[in-house]
């Protein structure tokens, strides 16, 4: 909507090397020309902030890949262009993602100089071991290192873990965790290892090399999370983020409450006016597309009022304060999203919470989204546009 702030997502897709787990858009490549990419980035963003004129700038976050891999030069020019196109909101957040070798924890002082103000940390795990196993770049004691110079530099700074990882029980986990919530950061990304296709944990899956932690454990781990993280004061305000009252992400709360946000950069996802757009994957294809058109833009296509009213409902129920039924209807003008019958049996059963028009999910509910989306979801008649 054209009256609502806007969130800014910029990609950068160069890695070091290539996790195992990870099915994000990540390219590694033996030169990177640094200053070709500052301006071919540039150029998408005007593009981006052409077609949103007049809007205010919540959230910048700069995503990957390795972000903080990015020329610092570069980081601080995309700020400034932002914050040019659009009039920045108050309490503008502006997040990088860094990976914590020593090489790139020692510019966290310029990335902050830059202008950024709050810094998420891919830790991933404490144990040398599991880091080994996911194909990590650093070492626990590095780990530990970029974390501290890390809040040196930054108020708000994140990390994320991963767990459920094969072996992990609710006594290694519990030990982790406890040791993530003594270390002073007030939000926490804690997500399950999931096995993507195209990944090459994927492979070793298939080739029976490789097996996951069986559903139940993972259930019994999500609940220890749940508790302990309650416990701390860092509660999940979505499924897998944690936070203390007022540290949540901004601009992850844009995806999740379904506003609008520009996305440039390789492979990179937008989400405005309407409109779905999606950048071009691979580097020299977006590059080429950019010369070519003057900006990355893969695929554009307007979302349906149904198509968007049951994203809408999906991002929004990952969310512990949970969605307005009725209000994301009127939203995209349909009668109605969800099949009010069945979810008062899941209301009944433990699994939602549902005041009038709204729900949310219990922490019962938490552990079985997908099946309780598919089940609430209305399709057919129910969804239809309402008349005018």
């Amino acid at each position: 909507m054209s009256g609502e702030p806007l969130a800014l997502y910029v990609h950068w897709p160069f890695c070091v090397s290539k996790c195992p787990y990870c099915d994000f858009n990540s390219h590694v490549r033996e030169t990177i020309d640094q200053e070709a990419w500052r301006e071919a980035l540039l150029a998408d963003l005007a593009h981006e902030a052409g077609l949103l004129p007049g809007r205010k700038l919540s959230s910048i976050f700069f995503g990957g890949g390795t972000p903080s891999l990015m020329d610092v030069g570069t980081v601080e020019a995309l700020i400034d262009a932002a914050i040019g196109h659009w009039a920045p909101a108050d309490g503008l957040e502006i997040t990088l993602e860094a990976n914590p070798n020593s090489v790139e924890s020692a510019r966290f002082a310029d990335l902050r100089a830059a202008g950024v103000n709050r810094l998420s940390l891919g830790l991933q795990s404490f144990d040398d071991k599991a880091l080994a196993f996911l194909g990590r770049a650093h070492s626990a004691r590095e780990g530990f290192a970029a974390l501290e110079i890390a809040q040196k530099h930054f108020r708000r700074v994140s990390f994320d873990l991963i767990y459920a990882l094969p072996g992990d029980t609710e006594a290694s986990w519990s030990a982790t965790l406890g040791q993530a919530l003594s270390l002073g950061t007030r939000h926490l990304s804690l997500y399950q290892l999931t096995i993507e296709p195209g990944t090459r944990f994927s492979a070793l899956h298939a080739a029976g090399k490789l097996e996951p932690l069986d559903v139940d454990a993972c259930a019994a781990l999500f609940e220890v999370t749940d508790e302990m993280t309650s416990a701390a004061g860092v509660p999940n305000y979505e499924i897998s983020n944690h936070a203390r009252r007022g540290e949540e992400s901004r601009h992850n709360l844009t995806y999740w409450r379904y506003g609008d946000y520009a996305g440039v950069g390789p492979g990179a996802h937008g989400r405005r006016t309407g409109m779905r757009t999606t950048r071009h994957r691979k580097p020299e294809n977006y590059l080429a597309a950019l010369r070519r058109n003057g900006n990355g833009i893969a695929e554009e296509e307007v979302l349906l009022s149904v198509e968007a009213a049951d994203e809408a409902l999906v991002m929004g129920l990952r969310l512990r304060e949970g969605v307005d039924a009725a209000g994301i209807a009127q939203r995209f003008g349909l009668f109605s999203i969800v099949d009010w019958a069945r979810v008062d049996r899941l209301a009944a059963s433990g699994h939602l919470v549902r005041d009038d028009t709204h729900l949310a999910l219990t922490a019962r509910g938490r552990l079985v989204l997908d099946h309780i989306l598919g089940e609430i979801a209305a399709t057919g008649p129910v969804a239809l546009a309402a008349a005018s």
